[in-house]
């Protein structure tokens, strides 16, 4: 392979990202009409999902379905599971492109990824905002944020990429001093999955914005919209061999993967019980690798939401609704729990019981719908058994919800339940689904119930703060000053745009290594420092040494 070079001369700069604004999909509206259309295009298949190796699409051998959740029957298309000769394969083929890639320039990378921001905001738009809805079971609202939020991601990612490489140290006469800022030794695994197309596509692009190769193996229940964001890559002028698309078990993958002394490092999101396990193997195949394998994980959260007797309620209603029950609690910011003081609660139970028994479950391509369906069956058996254990404690009351239904799609009804136990299994474990639990504490137990949040949890994602008393929000905001990565006054825990609030949890959740911050991408370069000497010494000795002789 040769070395890339370029004519290009001059301190060049990237133009200045921006967030994509949402469309609004008013029923009869000309995006609505457009993208119902492509949904029936999209349902109207089922496609061929292949590996996509070294830019070479492998023919599909045994088939995994892919169906939609919200109407199970209906399969949308077929995969292969990756066995010991794929994943090795898209490992060479990433070692390959190693050579090139890493010293491709930094704004012909970047470039790429522009591109490819474009065509996600443009030709590939509908199609993206249709595969996500139909295999991810999305509603209109919360595919089109998600969307955005994956060419958000390149668009600012390119710009941080910018000033991470402006980053020079000082020099003094004599001499220059620069800072290389190498992609890691080897190749990286992302593991995606599969409640956001956006991470989906941001965690392979961040490392090979910054010239690495990736192993990219998503989630099987994202795999429809998966493949549309590998084209995108394609199309955006993305080299072979610099992203390779496997499916199948992430077990599976991970093993061979760590058997390569070339692993260089995991980008991981998903649950905090596998990342650990990946932490452990890796740690556990230590003595095989030429480098020691940069780990990044965004994993669970249990997010409070708490309320002071100064807050709005109809702001904290309309907040825990969204945060805990849009795209049926399937996010890791998602409110779990929430501790709200007695006397709010009496004029806030009635609005919040009454709005959650009245959302739309059902079909998401019905612009009436607000929640759709959990990602699977094996998500509904989990939620019921939260459920019955939530029934059977004597310090629980439900509140509302708790119905589930798998016949024609895997429905879990919001549901809410009031704790007299603040360390109940329902206030410290994270189900993932649209779950939320409320204790009410005496108003004047404010101080203590600040401490109860922050340490009732393994978790350390996400906080909100509902209060008008500015001197409550700075107690607050101290006392859970290490309870979450990102911290919310007056606003629901979900929804974090790209370049304005950079995501990412501590404890449980996860490294903390804030995606959508230049934070994120300095995990994936390793320096290099040079100095170049222009009139180098030829006298070994110092004056203190006096004169020789």
């Amino acid at each position: 392979m040769t070395t890339p070079h370029t004519s290009v001369t001059g301190n060049l700069r990237v133009p200045a990202p921006f967030n994509e604004s949402p469309r609004d999909f008013a029923p009869g509206s000309l995006e609505a009409t457009r993208v119902l259309k492509e949904i029936d295009r999209v349902r109207g298949q089922v496609r061929e999902l292949p590996h996509v190796i070294d830019g070479e699409r492998l023919p599909l051998a045994a088939r995994t379905n892919v169906v939609a959740p919200h109407d199970h029957g209906h399969v949308l298309g077929h995969f292969s599971p990756a066995g010991e000769r794929e994943v090795t394969a898209a490992i060479e083929a990433a070692l390959r492109a190693r050579p090139t890639w890493s010293r491709t320039p930094w704004w012909d990378r970047t470039a790429i990824f522009l591109r490819a921001a474009d065509l996600v905001t443009g030709k590939y738009r509908d199609e993206l905002l249709a595969t996500t809805m139909l295999g991810q079971s999305k509603t209109f609202h919360q595919a089109e944020i998600d969307i955005n939020e994956l060419a958000d991601f390149f668009r600012y990612n390119a710009s941080f990429a910018a000033q991470i490489y402006d980053t020079q140290p000082q020099s003094v006469p004599g001499a220059w001093n620069q800072m290389d800022h190498r992609p890691l030794e080897g190749f990286v695994l992302a593991i995606t999955p599969f409640n956001f197309t956006a991470i989906a596509g941001n965690l392979p692009s961040t490392p090979a914005l910054m010239g690495n190769v990736v192993v990219w193996k998503p989630s099987e229940k994202s795999a429809l919209s998966s493949e549309v964001v590998m084209r995108v890559f394609e199309e955006a002028g993305l080299p072979p061999g610099v992203i390779n698309l496997v499916h199948g078990s992430g077990a599976d993958v991970t093993a061979v993967a760590q058997q390569s002394p070339h692993l260089a490092g995991i980008t991981f999101t998903g649950s905090t019980a596998v990342f650990r396990q990946l932490w452990k193997s890796t740690a556990a195949n230590i003595d095989r690798y030429r480098s020691y394998p940069r780990l990044v994980g965004e994993t669970g959260g249990k997010n409070a939401v708490i309320a002071h007797a100064s807050a709005d309620p109809e702001a904290l209603v309309t907040a825990l609704v969204r945060g805990a029950f849009e795209y049926q609690g399937q996010k890791c910011s998602a409110a779990s729990r929430t501790y709200i003081p007695r006397s709010l609660w009496a004029s806030v139970e009635a609005p919040l019981v009454e709005t959650t028994a009245n959302l739309r479950v059902g079909d998401v391509t019905q612009h009436e719908t607000f929640v759709g369906a959990v990602i699977d069956g094996a998500s509904v058996r989990r939620l019921e058994q939260a459920i019955e254990r939530g029934k059977a404690l004597d310090s629980h009351q439900l509140l509302v919800g708790g119905r589930t239904r798998s016949e024609e799609g895997w429905f879990v009804d919001p549901t809410i339940f009031q704790t007299t136990d603040p360390h109940a299994i329902t206030m410290s474990e994270e189900f993932f689904g649209p779950l939320l639990s409320v204790y009410v504490y005496e108003d004047d137990e404010w101080d203590r119930t600040l401490r109860l949040v922050d340490q009732t949890s393994d978790y350390a994602l996400c906080c909100s703060v509902f209060a008008g008393d500015r001197r409550a929000i700075s107690q607050a905001l101290d006392v859970l000053r290490d309870a979450g990565g990102m911290t919310y006054v007056n606003d629901k825990p979900t929804g974090a745009s790209i370049g304005q609030q950079s995501f990412g949890g501590s404890r449980g959740s996860g490294t903390n290594d804030k995606t959508g911050s230049p934070l994120a991408l300095q995990r994936w370069i390793t320096g290099r420092f040079i100095k170049e000497t222009f009139s180098p010494a030829h006298d070994w000795t110092y004056p203190y040494m006096g004169q020789r002789g």
